[in-house]
């Protein structure tokens, strides 16, 4: 966590992550921009400072065409979060850790990815890609605990449910065991993103050394800025962190569900 708490002491890089969290995905230029009327910091010394926020894992970068976005990664601070918030206090500040936003305010599709995650787990990928693609385990650290069903082959349904109300429809476009895993996603737990088309969630696992890997989770795909988009920022976050505690330890992060 030091290199959070690191990359975090500079103002101009929380003026950063305050920038993506209004507006993610914007490239280099715009950045530079945006960050004029704060500091008069050479386009070189903005590059300095994504680079500090890059390697505290706090920022992220996917290229599309010529350009290179850059994308607020929560997670590390949901992981300092978790540490020292009290488990009376979560439910209050859970409301409060959507910190990725939508990338822009155009009605149409983008190229650009909506939500991109990344954390390190000190697990091999094949032992991750166990917990994925297990069933049983999957309110151990799914977002309010939900369950799920699911066949285990390309083309087949994945269903996510809150006691016996289906909430999340998904469809397997496409497995490579044990480093990728993408699905159609189409909420259902309301009116609003149920009338959303369904989008893209890529999970991605590559090896690091022996016994670790990176996760990285895309979320994308949206029509625009829709009700799915909005929401899933509230869920992803908190079920990554699960997620790493529950591989690593063995021992689920338990959160009360709601009722049904």
């Amino acid at each position: 966590m030091d290199d959070v708490f690191a990359a975090l002491s500079h103002p101009v890089r929380r003026t950063v992550l305050d920038l993506l969290r209004e507006r993610d995905g914007r490239t280099l230029g715009e950045l530079e921009q945006a960050l004029k009327p704060h500091t008069t910091l050479t386009r070189f010394g903005v590059m300095k400072h994504l680079k500090v926020l890059e390697e505290a894992h706090l920022l992220l970068t996917r290229k599309v065409g010529r350009e290179k976005h850059h994308y607020l990664n929560p997670v590390p601070i949901r992981l300092v979060a978790d540490r020292w918030i009290s488990r009376y206090a979560e439910p209050h500040v859970a409301a409060m850790t959507g910190l990725k936003l939508l990338l822009e305010t155009n009605p149409m599709r983008s190229t650009a990815p909506k939500h991109v995650y990344e954390l390190f787990i000190k697990a091999t990928p094949q032992a991750l890609w166990d917990v994925l693609t297990d069933d049983t385990k999957t309110p151990l650290y799914e977002h309010f605990n939900m369950t799920s069903r699911t066949e285990w082959r390309p083309g087949g349904a994945r269903t996510y449910y809150m006691g016996d109300r289906q909430v999340i429809a998904c469809t397997i476009l496409d497995m490579d065991p044990p480093h990728r895993l993408v699905l159609s996603f189409h909420a259902q737990w309301a009116p609003d993103v149920a009338a959303d088309q369904p989008s893209r969630v890529t999970w991605e696992i590559a090896p690091i050394g022996t016994d670790a890997c990176k996760l990285t989770l895309t979320h994308n795909d949206f029509d625009g800025e829709t009700a799915t988009s909005k929401a899933v920022v509230h869920g992803w976050p908190e079920g990554l962190s699960r997620l790493k505690t529950l591989v690593e330890t063995g021992e689920p992060f338990q959160l009360a569900a709601p009722a049904a």
